[in-house]
C-alpha cells in the first residue's frame, strides 16, 4: 500500500484536471453506452471522485482507506454501486468506474517521473495497490446492493403469489402455485389469517391445483395452516386433490382425515355455500310460448 512517502497527493494536487479529462475520456471508451444525461452524471460523479481522492490521500496517504480520512471515499464508493446496482450496471461496468482511473494516473506518473525509472515503478506499484483496494470495494458494495434488491423482488413475488380472493360474503379462497415451502408457508399463513380477519369469513379454501408435488412436508405446512384458520373461527377446505396427490398422501401416511379436502375448486365452493346456509340454484329459462305471450 502506499507509505507516507508516496508522491500521490502531489500528484493529483498537481495534476488533477489532466486526470480527470483523461479519465472520463476512458469511461466513454471503454464503459456502456450511455445518454447525454448519463454522461453529464458521470461526469459531475468522476469530477467529485477525484476531488474526495485527492482530499483523503492529502489526510492520509498510507493506503488503509478503513480509516476516517477515507469516510467520505468509502461512502461515495457505496452509494455509487448502489445505485448502479439498481440502474441495472453489470458487474463489470459498475467496477471498471474505479479500475478505469488507472491508465490516466499511470500517464499522469510517468510524465512526472518519466526520468526516475525506480520512484515511477514505486508509485505505480503503489498506485495499483491502492486502485484495486477501491475497486474491491466497490464490487462488494454492488454486489451486497444487488442481494437486496434479489431479496426484496423474492419477497414481493411471494406476496403477490399467494393471492387471498373473496368468493362469497363469507367463504375465502387461497390459490397456490409453484413449491410451498417453509418460508413461503408463513406467507400463505399470515395472508389468510389476515384475510379472515378483515373479512370476518367462516370458511377458507386452500386450492393446491397448481402445487407440482406435494410431499410430507408440504403436507404438514397445509395441516399448520389448516390449523391456524382454525383457531381464527374459520373452516378450512383444500380443494384441488388429484389421483397423483391421493396416491402420494396415501403412501406417505399422512392423516388428513380431519380436513375437508375436494377434487376440484368447484366442489369445495360448493361445499362451503351449503355449509354456510346458500345454494346454487340453475335458473330455469322461460318457454318460447310464455315469452311471447
Amino acid at each position: 500500500m502506499p507509505t507516507v512517502n508516496s508522491k500521490l497527493p502531489q500528484i493529483f494536487e498537481k495534476r488533477e484536471q489532466e486526470i480527470t479529462d483523461q479519465w472520463m475520456e476512458q469511461q466513454q471508451a471503454t464503459g456502456r453506452r450511455l445518454t447525454a444525461a448519463e454522461r453529464d452524471q458521470a461526469n459531475r460523479q468522476s469530477r467529485e471522485f477525484v476531488r474526495s481522492l485527492k482530499s483523503a490521500l492529502q489526510r492520509n496517504s498510507s493506503g488503509d482507506i478503513s480509516g476516517t480520512e477515507w469516510s467520505s471515499v468509502r461512502e461515495f464508493l457505496v452509494d455509487l454501486s448502489s445505485r448502479r446496482a439498481k440502474d441495472g450496471y453489470t458487474p463489470r461496468e459498475t467496477a471498471s468506474f474505479v479500475f478505469s482511473l488507472k491508465p490516466p494516473l499511470f500517464s499522469a506518473l510517468k510524465n512526472e517521473f518519466g526520468s526516475d525509472p525506480k520512484a515511477l515503478a514505486d508509485e505505480v506499484w503503489l498506485a495499483t495497490l491502492l486502485i484495486d483496494e477501491l475497486g474491491l470495494l466497490t464490487t462488494e458494495s454492488y454486489q451486497k446492493s444487488r442481494e437486496e434488491v434479489i431479496t426484496r423482488q423474492q419477497k414481493e413475488l411471494l406476496e403477490l403469489s399467494t393471492p387471498v380472493v373473496r368468493l362469497w360474503e363469507n367463504i375465502l379462497a387461497l390459490p397456490l402455485i409453484g413449491t410451498l415451502d417453509s418460508a413461503r408457508t408463513q406467507v400463505v399463513m399470515q395472508n389468510l389469517l389476515e384475510a379472515i380477519v378483515q373479512t370476518r369469513s367462516d370458511y377458507a379454501i386452500i386450492d393446491i391445483t397448481g402445487v407440482p408435488v406435494v410431499d410430507t412436508l408440504v403436507a404438514q405446512h397445509l395441516l399448520k395452516t389448516v390449523a391456524a384458520a382454525r383457531l381464527m373461527g374459520a373452516d378450512c377446505l383444500i380443494s384441488g386433490i388429484r389421483p397423483q396427490i391421493a396416491q402420494t398422501i396415501v403412501h406417505l401416511g399422512v392423516d388428513l382425515s380431519d380436513v375437508t379436502t375436494k377434487a376440484t375448486l368447484a366442489d369445495a365452493f360448493d361445499l362451503a355455500l351449503r355449509r354456510s346456509g346458500h345454494k346454487v340454484v340453475r335458473q330455469e329459462e322461460p318457454s318460447v310460448g310464455a315469452a311471447t305471450r
